[in-house]
């Protein structure tokens, strides 16, 4: 497949200025209820486990299932919007998610919402790289793209605190299936308005064609890589089933690049991985989704199992995290003219940092606001100020042919870095618990809170090593080129 034979249609190029920030309202709406359903689970879980009867075992597969579909259909997802149409992929995804959301609220056993919940994460791998290269197709100008994507990221960053708030609030005052039966008007309303709003666009080839064996490796590759990471912590990470679950998966990865490389039509060009600022976007977004999705696990936890707050009480703890996010995400939309993508990114993910160093000193008896929020405000801004130039970096820069491509690869990378990163830090904050108690060193509450530490310095690890790698590898050069691959469109 090469740049002569392709073409876009022009549609997403003749889109009324008016009409591009109702299809960012619209493209936004399907994310937030996307990301929302990442998180939304965690405070209904002992209400779930209650009502149908789960096992202990059985319980994690409420998130699991979602994330395990979810992070393995990604990568396909963004490539199908592009040969099949944006709009259609977008669509289709709206429409099974909330099918499934439908489902989930009426579930009478384990196994009914098990498989609901993995249908909506492959609902939710068709919405959010179809959404993303939506997004990205219409706006073309620099200026109104740094704005778009700055709503975008508040809502990818923030989505999650919401989450936990709303998963809160509807658990105490109406029951669990709301969680699901919430998802399905706005689901309706987002196919109505893609369909009245947004344009179709897609690629043109001469010849169309679908890489097949490339769809199903890497797919069957990621899926076995996610499957190993959420399982790692029950089979232990040094286990023959983790290992030999980590060997399959890189050899399905290993065995898709020589596809890829050999394919005349395929999947993924691997030439993209040339374009610098897009490479250490995704590699940056994995390290810092790990210690981000880490750290709302394992405050939530702080905040019911130390502080014994309700679901609905935890859950208005976070809401301002998500007050954070948002002015973080404002200020970066107003840093990056002056100062650079790469410099905001550093200096966000540097705050953030600092602000999950001050979560390593939580203490058995703290507060709310005298010790868990002032980790949580530093974190939350930071990200706000990270997300909107690394969303930048990941997605600007490729063709408009690979825009799908580009999404597909940076929402895998927070998908995947949030599942990674979870079960790392669930692993290093166990051991240290069950090392203090089995030593006598410490009560349960205790034991706990320094399980808790040790994860949120891992968490701040991960960050860091995400900040050097952004500062090492993307250059000023990269920088401008960047912004002059974007500036005939403002002129």
């Amino acid at each position: 497949m090469t740049a002569s034979k392709l073409s876009i249609r022009p549609t997403t190029l003749s889109v009324r200025p008016a009409s591009r920030w109702l299809i960012l309202v619209i493209a936004c709406l399907a994310q937030f209820m996307v990301v929302l359903d990442a998180t939304v689970v965690n405070v209904a879980l002992p209400s779930i486990q209650r009502g149908l009867h789960f096992s202990a075992a059985n319980l994690q597969w409420v998130v699991n299932a979602y994330t395990l579909i979810f992070g393995g259909f990604l990568l396909l997802g963004g490539r199908a919007a592009d040969l099949l149409g944006r709009k259609r992929l977008f669509a289709a995804g709206v429409a099974l998610f909330s099918i499934a959301s439908l489902l989930n609220g009426l579930a009478q056993s384990e196994g009914m919402l098990i498989i609901g919940r993995g249908l909506q994460g492959l609902g939710g791998a068709l919405v959010s790289p179809a959404a993303l290269s939506i997004i990205t197709t219409t706006f073309t100008d620099q200026e109104d793209r740094t704005k778009a994507l700055g709503v975008w990221s508040a809502i990818a960053a923030g989505g999650g605190a919401v989450g936990l708030l709303l998963g809160g609030v509807l658990t105490d005052l109406a029951s669990w299936p709301w969680i699901f039966i919430v998802n399905v008007p706005v689901g309706v309303a987002a196919l109505i308005l893609t369909f009245r709003y947004i344009p179709e666009s897609r690629v043109d080839v001469e010849h169309r064609t679908f890489d097949l064996a490339g769809a199903v490796t890497v797919t069957a590759g990621l899926v076995v890589l996610v499957f190993a990471i959420v399982k790692a912590q029950s089979f232990g990470w040094g286990s023959v089933r983790t290992i030999g679950l980590m060997l399959a998966g890189a050899a399905l990865i290993a065995l898709f690049v020589g596809i890829e490389r050999r394919s005349k039509a395929p999947l993924v060009r691997l030439s993209i991985f040339r374009v610098r600022t897009l490479a250490a976007a995704d590699v940056v977004l994995l390290l810092v989704a790990s210690g981000m999705f880490g750290m709302f696990f394992f405050a939530s936890l702080y905040v019911q199992e130390i502080l014994g707050y309700s679901p609905l009480r935890a859950g208005l703890a976070f809401l301002p995290v998500t007050a954070g996010i948002v002015v973080g995400a404002g200020i970066a939309q107003q840093m990056i003219r002056r100062v650079g993508v790469r410099n905001v990114a550093v200096a966000g993910i540097t705050l953030a940092t600092v602000g999950m160093v001050v979560l390593t000193q939580l203490p058995v008896h703290g507060s709310y606001a005298g010790d868990l929020l002032t980790g949580l405000l530093p974190m939350s801004i930071g990200m706000g100020l990270t997300f909107v130039p690394i969303t930048l970096l990941g997605t600007g820069g490729v063709a408009e042919e690979d825009a799908g491509l580009a999404s597909g690869l940076f929402n895998t990378a927070q998908q995947v870095g949030g599942s990674l990163g979870l079960a790392i830090l669930s692993t290093l904050a166990a051991s240290q618990t069950a090392s203090l108690l089995h030593a006598g060193d410490a009560g349960v509450l205790a034991a706990r809170v320094s399980g808790y530490h040790v994860a949120f310095g891992a968490a701040a690890a991960m960050l860091a090593a995400g900040g050097l790698i952004l500062a090492v590898f993307v250059r000023r050069r990269d920088e401008q080129r960047l912004s002059l691959e974007l500036a005939p469109a403002a002129a």
